[in-house]
């Protein structure tokens, strides 16, 4: 049975979908058809994440994974899912089989925001960054998570920048090998000057970069738009370049960092040049939303479906 079939079928029964414990759920209005060619609502594989449709689904994790499975959503990121307790990781990632969500990024390590890490190339920070790295695998399997985020950290200034691009390519190189039996993936993420100041990685060429040197299939690209955005523009070209080092987009339109639509990024061309090389990865909705409430989730909503027509 279709989605929109029997989500109206539910409605005309019981004025709402209910799932669990929640009470109003996916409205009718906020459904679109599936592709015909894909069974999907949507080209690409975009992926909220908790707190984003809270007013609509309650305060229970399940409760939204469901509710965003009941939107069309085929996927969902957690910055913080290394750091909730087990028993819910497993409840997530049940729901997230039973429901057809793929599991996007998580954050793998602890991030330096205002000093040295894996540009230092201190012997004890990188041990503990592999740490961090071999629990985040043990977190991917719990989960079905494919990728897992790192950021290199702050600049060393005492280094110059050569010396420090060799430090983090040495230590991506050995979490490499502790990723590749387990075929995960690392995705670096390059982020702008002006929302943190005085990181190390900011560029997507500079990303891309390093991927090169590290050269394993478990160190690529997150590219998030918002980000290079504000850090280089250029985005539809930048990300050609980029292109076979990329792994993984996130989302967030400039400014304020809320959904498409509300800034000046025509996401709409962007997702339409995304679709047409047949990225088959994830688009983490990694933003705000614009307006509070309930309404603020249904035009969160809306703004999807409208940059996703095409």
């Amino acid at each position: 049975m279709k989605r929109r079939n029997f989500i109206k079928d539910n409605l005309m029964l019981s004025g709402a979908l209910s799932i669990g414990t929640t009470g109003l759920f996916a409205q009718n209005s906020i459904i679109k058809d599936a592709n015909p060619k894909t069974g999907s609502v949507f080209n690409l594989n975009y992926a909220p994440h908790l707190g984003m449709f809270k007013e609509s689904a309650g305060d229970e994790p399940v409760d939204q994974l469901n509710f965003m499975a009941d939107i069309g959503f085929t996927a969902f990121e957690d910055n913080g899912m290394k750091g909730r307790t087990k028993s819910l990781q497993e409840q997530m990632a049940s729901t997230m089989a039973k429901r057809g969500i793929s599991m996007g990024v998580f954050v793998a390590h602890e991030i330096s925001w205002d000093k040295p890490n894996l540009t230092s190339g201190d012997s004890s920070l990188r041990d503990k960054f592999l740490k961090e790295i071999e629990e985040s695998v043990e977190v991917a399997k719990r989960v079905n998570a494919k990728w897992m985020t790192v950021v290199p950290g702050h600049v060393d200034l005492k280094l110059r920048n050569g010396y420090q691009t060799a430090n983090v390519v040495e230590t991506l190189k050995r979490a490499c090998s502790i990723l590749e039996p387990h075929g995960l993936t690392m995705v670096l993420e390059p982020l702008n000057f002006r929302d943190h100041p005085g990181l190390f990685l900011t560029d997507s060429p500079q990303a891309y970069e390093i991927c090169k040197a590290v050269n394993s299939p478990s160190c690529k690209i997150l590219f998030d738009i918002y980000h290079q955005q504000i850090q280089e523009g250029n985005l539809i070209p930048n990300i050609d370049k980029s292109w076979d080092e990329i792994a993984y987009f996130q989302v967030g339109d400039n400014p304020g960092r809320k959904e498409p639509t509300t800034g000046e990024i025509n996401y709409k061309n962007v997702f339409k040049h995304i679709h047409s090389k047949e990225f088959q990865g994830i688009v983490g909705m990694e933003h705000g939303n614009s307006r509070p409430g309930k309404d603020g989730e249904q035009a969160v909503i809306e703004a999807y479906k409208q940059s996703d027509s095409f």
